[in-house]
């Protein structure tokens, strides 16, 4: 196992800690965590590069453990009422909808291959950011007014932005418009 996966594997780890340490509301321990996985995912991506260790398990893993942090805190988030349900359900529901246009092609016989897609780097940037803040302000007792509410109308655009990129790239992919793009190209 390469470096890079074993610090992922770590970041797996946290998630549980971190939404534990929300749940109990010390957000100074939730804030830490949050950041030391979001630094290790940078940590990894670069020694992969660095020391040539990219490997089809990583390419997997990591954007899965992003995206389960980042589905954990935002559902914690709304669950206690620091983000609007509406937000976190839109970006539930766009994750689900890429899975199952996964799944589906893949049942069909007609499986598509999934690249990230600017306007979904751009849409994982902005929660990410989104959940710093609303973490830096719990754990730091701040209050970033129009920070977070211009965040969080950003992280909605981008995130039906995105959802809708893919969905237009599947639906060329599983139509044969296009035979052989992937979705967003």
């Amino acid at each position: 196992m390469t470096i890079p996966n074993m610090i992922t594997i770590m970041r797996f780890v946290l998630v549980p800690a971190v939404v534990l340490a929300m749940l109990q509301a010390h957000w100074g321990w939730a804030f830490a965590g949050f950041l030391v996985a979001g630094i290790s995912d940078g940590v990894d991506g670069f020694i992969a590069r660095r020391y040539n260790q990219h490997s089809e398990l990583g390419a997997y893993l990591d954007p899965m453990a992003d995206k389960v942090l980042l589905v954990s805190v935002f559902v914690v988030m709304g669950f206690i009422g620091e983000l609007p349900l509406w937000l976190v359900v839109t970006m539930v529901s766009r994750d689900a909808l890429i899975i199952c246009a996964v799944l589906l092609s893949t049942v069909m016989a007609h499986p598509v291959a999934m690249k990230p897609l600017f306007v979904s780097k751009a849409n994982t940037a902005v929660q990410i950011v989104l959940a710093a803040v609303v973490l830096g302000e719990l754990a730091f007792d701040l209050h970033l007014d129009p920070l977070r509410p211009a965040l969080i109308l950003l992280s909605g655009v981008l995130t039906v932005a995105s959802a809708a990129a893919y969905l237009v790239g599947w639906l060329r992919h599983m139509s044969g418009y296009g035979e052989g793009s992937k979705p967003g190209t």
